[in-house]
């Protein structure tokens, strides 16, 4: 039997038992990872509450502080403590009100209103920055099993090709040397030694997912998927909903003011523009300081009948108060303007998030131009002259007119080769789904390629 026709069993027998065990495994898609993960995401349950707590503290807010009652017995003779006695001893019911500092409460309670609608907004990028963070970990999982799928043919032909060489070493036929077997032992200890890399990112992976799915266990009951499941991903990337190429012009041509408008509808800039006004409100509410506030009160004091059975009439009082908040130096002043300080510096956040996020984008477009055209080279050229090559080095070899070093070489070179883009079409597949973050565009539609398991 010729080493072509080892190569083409050992690949006929590797392609056969991955089928199988593809068959038997359970395969979790990258829109059910992300799905289940954000399904049950306990921050947006408790993003929820904390938007329920505000909005009852508004109402709460708006609210008159409650009245004041007080009943109290005055002027009571302590020589003989006879209520009758003395014409000033007197039972006295008043209730007082305060009325806190001009719109005080209309104020606070818009302030804490527009402070719960940060709460939705967030929400929503949360579930956009999750989408972004399961697909990374999904996607490194699937460049782990993939690259270990690319080993494990290379490795069956190595063997293969040991085998060979050592029953043709030893029965001396053609020129095989003892460095060739040494060197092909050499190569399967390097291959294993990449295997367990791969296994070890993978499961690191596995790892940081299950944190995310394990949050919702009845939802990967339901796909019947447990903590101990292994995870078999599909062998073939989804597609997604790519960013506008309109928009991408706009990238390109560094156009930053109408980037920045564009980007000014992004969840997590509404949400700064949330605070900021919460903040200007807060700056309103911090002038009403300067006004005073009101209390008003009243009271019915009851006397008893005279000793001699005349009777006494009762008292009636009414009164108003008010402070004069008239010394502002130290307290009004400084309220207002740590609440314009406050304001202006939400604003400066607001500022730097924008040039973060268009810092990033720029990245983002220029990495994925180069993968593009990196993915374009490999598809095209690369790749097919790395196979023809291998296949001619090892043509040379069965017909005993190659070296065995360079078959190895060649067949490393195509393996590194189909690695680095299978790492291509994941990186670009990443820098897609980032961008489509910042854009808002709904990544998390996900359609399935042909022959996608």
């Amino acid at each position: 039997m010729t080493r072509s026709a080892y190569y083409v069993i050992a690949l006929m027998t590797l392609l056969n038992a991955g089928l199988a065990q593809s068959q038997s495994e359970r395969v979790l898609k990258l829109e059910q990872a992300v799905e289940i993960a954000i399904d049950n995401d306990p921050w947006l349950v408790g993003s929820k509450y904390r938007e329920q707590a505000i909005v009852s503290s508004s109402i709460a807010a708006s609210s008159l502080p409650d009245p004041v009652v007080n009943i109290g017995l005055a002027n009571l003779p302590t020589d003989g403590f006879a209520f009758a006695q003395e014409p000033m001893t007197q039972l006295k019911a008043g209730v007082s009100q305060m009325f806190p500092r001009g719109d005080s409460l209309d104020i606070r309670s818009r302030q804490l209103r527009e402070q719960a609608a940060e709460h939705p907004l967030m929400r929503i990028d949360r579930v956009a920055r999750t989408r972004v963070q399961v697909s990374d970990i999904w996607l490194e999982i699937y460049r782990a099993q993939q690259s270990i799928k690319l080993i494990y043919q290379d490795r069956t032909l190595f063997e293969q090709l040991s085998d060979i060489a050592k029953a043709n070493y030893a029965s001396a036929v053609g020129r095989v040397r003892q460095q060739d077997i040494i060197r092909a032992k050499l190569e399967l200890t390097r291959l294993k030694d990449r295997l367990t890399k791969l296994q070890a990112l993978e499961e690191r992976a596995t790892g940081k997912l299950l944190e995310w799915l394990l949050k919702s266990e009845q939802s990967m009951r339901q796909l019947g998927f447990n903590a101990f499941t292994v995870f078999q991903l599909p062998n073939a990337l989804p597609t997604i909903t790519n960013v506008s190429e309109n928009t991408l012009t706009l990238v390109k041509n560094r156009n930053q003011q109408e980037l920045a408008t564009l980007l000014a509808e992004h969840p997590y800039i509404l949400s700064i523009n949330q605070r900021i006004q919460a903040s200007k409100t807060g700056v309103e509410l911090a002038r009403e300081m300067y006004k005073p506030q009101w209390g008003v009160n009243a009271s019915y004091a009851y006397r008893d009948d005279a000793p001699d059975g005349s009777s006494r009439a009762d008292f009636l009082s009414v009164g108003v108060s008010f402070d004069l908040p008239i010394f502002t130096e130290n307290r009004q002043d400084q309220e207002v303007a740590a609440a314009v300080s406050q304001s202006e510096a939400i604003k400066t956040d607001k500022l730097l998030a924008l040039r973060e996020m268009m810092s990033a984008i720029q990245s983002l477009y220029a990495e994925r131009e180069r993968l593009k055209d990196r993915q374009l080279l490999y598809k095209e050229e690369l790749l097919k002259q790395m196979q023809e090559q291998a296949e001619a080095s090892l043509n040379a070899y069965t017909n005993d007119d190659g070296d065995f070093a360079e078959v190895v070489r060649a067949r490393i070179a195509d393996l590194n080769a189909r690695i680095d883009a299978l790492d291509i079409d994941v990186d670009l597949f990443k820098t897609n789904i980032r961008l489509n973050y910042y854009f808002n565009t709904p990544a998390g539609i996900f359609k399935t390629q042909t022959g996608e398991q």
